[in-house]
């Protein structure tokens, strides 16, 4: 099997085209316009103001070439996340339907009528779910770029629930090449076309979500809190509050606090717990939230005077 040459900043935007017209795509959910010429990736990106590493990580992944997910720049990579919902929401999925009204008699065919209404049914799924990404996620991520974290949501959360939106739309074919009516054949390929090319599409995009956005925020997170951990924020009103309270805290949690205590990264005890990073940062941050302690410092003190662990284990 071959194995395909990543593209670089200075390949020619038009070669990248070239290489997989799927691009196009790719450019226009970035903002990048047409007519570049001969320009290269660099000078393309740099003239739209893209950046140029989350541009060409996007690329390759939608390519089947390899890449670093760590060059990817949350912020750019929400405006390509954000231009795919437009494209999906504004055009394709209505382009879909109005081809589906011509080939079906949603009023006098039995069948049509429930093609029509089982496509609007997951039309309504797909904008609630992409809505719910624009509001939520984003706007939760958008949190933690400005150095805070809310405690009320965590992208582990978003990932455990981050379903495929597109099988509906395998059903959907079946039925229409099951179903449908033999009259205009040519009308009903070219939405069977579309049908396909958009459950290709949505697929690629909730992977790139799975294995470059998710990623990036959980690493945002780690960097966030650690960075809490690092700033003085407790008051001498708060270790007092939370001394006594170790009932609030739950038997995993306090594990996570004996470990903090002990000066272990969240990498550390990830390892030690046999947790993933991201479940460690969750439980961190509700700890942060129950005992209103921020910094590991004051966490450690929390953990001394509740005998979680001994002065003498502590690396002063």
């Amino acid at each position: 099997m071959t194995t395909l040459t990543p593209f670089t900043i200075d390949w020619r935007m038009r070669d990248i085209i070239r290489a997989n017209s799927l691009m196009l795509m790719t450019l226009s959910r970035f903002g990048i316009s047409l007519g570049f010429g001969n320009a290269t990736v660099a000078e393309v990106c740099e003239r739209h103001k893209v950046d140029i590493p989350t541009f060409l990580t996007v690329a390759n992944f939608c390519s089947g070439r390899s890449f670093e997910p760590t060059d990817v720049n949350i912020s750019s990579l929400i405006v390509y996340l954000k231009g795919a919902h437009n494209y999906f929401l504004e055009f394709i999925i209505p382009r879909i339907r109005h081809k589906l009204i011509s080939v079906i008699d949603a009023d006098g065919d039995e069948v049509g009528y429930i093609v029509l209404k089982f496509f609007d049914n997951w039309v309504d799924e797909v904008r609630r779910h992409m809505d719910y990404e624009n509001n939520r996620v984003f706007s939760y991520v958008n949190a933690l770029l400005e150095g805070t974290a809310p405690a009320d949501f965590c992208i582990d959360i978003f990932a455990a629930h981050h379903d495929s939106i597109a099988i509906k739309l395998e059903e959907l074919k079946d039925i229409l090449i099951r179903f449908a009516p033999a009259r205009n054949g040519d009308l009903l390929n070219s939405v069977l076309f579309d049908i396909v090319n958009c459950e290709d599409d949505l697929n690629m995009h909730c992977s790139l979500e799975d294995k470059l956005f998710v990623p990036a925020v959980a690493a945002l997170e780690e960097t966030v809190a650690n960075d809490n951990d690092d700033a003085d924020e407790d008051s001498t009103d708060n270790l007092r509050d939370s001394d006594g309270r170790l009932e609030i805290l739950s038997p995993r949690e306090r594990e996570i606090v004996t470990q903090i205590a002990l000066g272990k990264s969240n990498k550390e005890i990830a390892d030690a717990l046999y947790l993933s990073v991201h479940t460690v940062t969750t439980h961190r941050r509700n700890i942060i939230a129950k005992l209103k302690l921020h910094s590991a410092a004051a966490i450690t003190i929390f953990a001394v005077i509740n005998h979680l662990v001994d002065l003498d284990d502590i690396n002063l």
